[in-house]
């Protein structure tokens, strides 16, 4: 009986050891599989990866520069923050949208007669496209009135029945805002 218990913990052994044995042998067989598990969700992430750029290239930033003082330092402040961010974007392959809204002693900047600014925006019009101009048509008129004549407005900007009216209207349709 002694000799049969021996015999059934040397089998049980012998199992054991068989269990074993083949869960190694069984392991490097698994190690491929295991790698293709962790491999696998790679590929999708370079797809979402790809799609988050595709994504970003597509959209389109939007940027409202104001200017509402009669100062060339502030007028070239404004230019120079456009032309950096449009820059910035086409370098990253992305669109952007910046409109440069003047009203009150900022429509300066975009009258004919009194802009010193206006060499500067004739040439960022031709070059950079992605940057307008609008003209306030209240700051106009009052200026009109109080000057006893038109006030005439450079070709490449467009008048807006109110500037600060059209600098809310951006902002509500998701414009970042600026002021220089």
């Amino acid at each position: 009986m002694i000799k049969f218990e021996n015999f059934v913990r040397a089998a049980m052994g012998v199992v054991a050891l068989f269990i074993l044995a083949t869960s190694s042998a069984a392991e490097p067989a698994m190690t491929p599989i295991r790698a293709q598990i962790v491999a696998a969700p790679a590929a999708p992430t370079k797809q979402t990866t790809a799609q988050k750029q595709a994504v970003a290239n597509s959209k389109l930033h939007n940027l409202v520069l104001q200017v509402n003082t009669n100062e060339p330092t502030m007028m070239n402040l404004a230019l120079n923050n456009a032309t950096n961010v449009a820059q910035y974007y086409k370098d990253r392959g992305e669109k952007v949208s910046i409109e440069v809204v003047t009203f009150g002693p900022g429509l300066h900047m975009l009258r004919n007669d009194t802009s010193p600014v206006k060499a500067r925006i004739e040439v960022l019009a031709l070059s950079t496209p992605e940057i307008s101009f609008k003209a306030c048509a209240n700051t106009q008129e009052n200026m009109r009135k109080a000057e006893g004549k038109d006030i005439p407005i450079i070709p490449q900007a467009q008048v807006v029945k109110s500037g600060v009216v059209r600098v809310m209207q951006l902002q509500e349709q998701g414009w970042s805002y600026v002021k220089p």
